[in-house]
């Protein structure tokens, strides 16, 4: 570990439960067994611990310990039922959630990790995409989207906008706050994940204005309305720019590279034991579409090959607000190419990795599938931050491999054992393995 103080789970766990604590009481009875605190702090554990039946277990623990690590790691009083866990937290609006991410971002901020996250002119990339979490043809809700399929079969579903922060030469990424796509009040049509994203940069704007960072996206992004609220809001951006649907811009660019005058820049780097050749094309100041008033960008291409066999390994094209210069163009090209960490290392982990991003976990009638989801990204979160903070849980997730491994053992152990803290977990498992915490550097 390097010098930088480290975050510990209780530190997470404090900014979680300082925003549960803000969620006003929506029930008139007076049934009030349970407290809202215990049913989002229960659903959290599920998602942290990657286990269905981790309440279940609990129950049967504090039947012969006479308390139980939910009590203990995550801080809830009781434990609620599937059905009362629903039924809490349905009526909560998913905003009450969002102040999570950022309490947790910021204190990676804080502490000096979100610089190892700064890239060229020390930017921050934010990597922006849509997914679908939800799908059925009879569950539905006030907040789903809907398809007609051809045989007019409706399909209801639940789409989000999901950014994370990405660095091409890490392999961790960092969840924000989620946008999701929803019906919204005053409009007839679907919402889009163009809107969704416009939503999100109005929303957090303010917070990252000082933060220099740039949006990272495909080619759905890449017009003029999306870039001109993108600069309006202080983001930078590194969009794919597609030919087919930039058909002026790159009218400008063939006339440009028949005078050639477009700009090249080649590198040799190592990848692994290949060599490949890395060459970048640039272009600043064109229009990304016809007419008066145009957006005036600047155009890069990046093609990879294999050295000596001159095989295509990859291609791609961006349009940027940076300026670009032999110096800048390639760490620019490297940096939009990192766009596609926000599906592999995010969507991917969490629909495939334990996670189960597009399992029905209760649908509700209000706002359910979506808090649901922000409780499973939240998790999500956590994990990284230790991963990149914390020197117990690098070495225990180091010494197990497979991700696989370290969840299990936490749920078995959680079975078996009451732990004081997750703190006290964390060292019965490192003295279980043999393990010595190397020195602090």
């Amino acid at each position: 570990m390097s010098g930088k103080k480290q975050i510990a789970f209780k530190e997470l766990k404090k900014k979680l439960s300082k925003r549960i604590k803000q969620i006003p009481e929506h029930r008139t009875g007076k049934n009030k067994k349970y407290e809202i605190k215990d049913a989002v702090l229960s659903a959290f554990a599920i998602f942290y611990m990657q286990s269905a039946s981790f309440l279940g277990h609990q129950k049967l623990v504090e039947k012969r310990k006479g308390t139980n690590n939910l009590k203990k790691l995550f801080g809830a009083t009781k434990i609620p039922s599937d059905e009362q866990i629903r039924n809490l937290i349905d009526p909560i609006s998913p905003q009450k959630l969002e102040e999570v991410f950022a309490d947790c971002v910021d204190l990676l901020a804080d502490r000096g990790y979100l610089d190892e996250y700064r890239t060229f002119d020390k930017q921050l990339l934010c990597a922006i995409d849509g997914t679908r979490y939800f799908d059925s043809k009879t569950l539905n809700c006030i907040n789903c989207s809907h398809r007609t399929e051809t045989n007019e079969t409706i399909t209801y579903s639940h789409y989000a906008m999901l950014p994370v922060i990405a660095n091409p030469k890490k392999k961790e990424v960092i969840a924000l706050a989620p946008e999701f796509i929803r019906p919204q009040d005053g409009h007839k049509k679907q919402d889009c994940e163009i809107n969704a994203a416009k939503r999100w940069m109005k929303k957090h704007g303010r917070r990252y204005s000082n933060w220099k960072m740039t949006l990272l996206g495909d080619d759905l992004y890449c017009h003029q309305p999306f870039c001109e609220e993108a600069l309006g809001e202080n983001f930078n951006f590194i969009l794919v720019c597609k030919p087919d649907s930039h058909k002026v811009m790159y009218k400008w660019i063939e006339q440009i590279d028949k005078g050639g005058r477009i700009a090249e820049v080649e590198k040799e780097v190592r990848a692994g034991k290949r060599r490949e050749i890395v060459k970048c094309r640039y272009i600043n100041d064109i229009p990304i579409k016809g007419g008066d008033g145009a957006l005036m960008v600047n155009w890069c291409e990046i093609t990879i090959t294999e050295k000596g066999t001159g095989k295509q390994l990859y291609y791609n094209s961006f349009a940027t607000n940076h300026h670009l210069s032999s110096e800048s163009v390639i760490p620019i090209c490297e940096a939009g190419r990192s766009r596609w960490k926000v599906e592999n290392e995010g969507n991917n982990v969490l629909k495939n990795r334990g996670y189960h991003l597009e399992h029905n976990f209760g649908h509700g009638k209000k706002h359910l599938a979506m808090n649901l989801l922000s409780l499973n990204l939240l998790a999500f979160l956590f994990h990284t931050i230790l991963q990149l903070s914390n020197q117990k849980y690098q070495v225990l997730r180091d010494a197990l491999g497979a991700r696989y491994r370290f969840f299990n053992d936490l749920v078995s152990l959680t079975r078996y054992f009451v732990y004081k803290s997750w703190e006290h977990l964390l060292d019965f498992m490192l003295e279980g393995l043999e393990i010595s915490l190397p020195p602090p550097k």
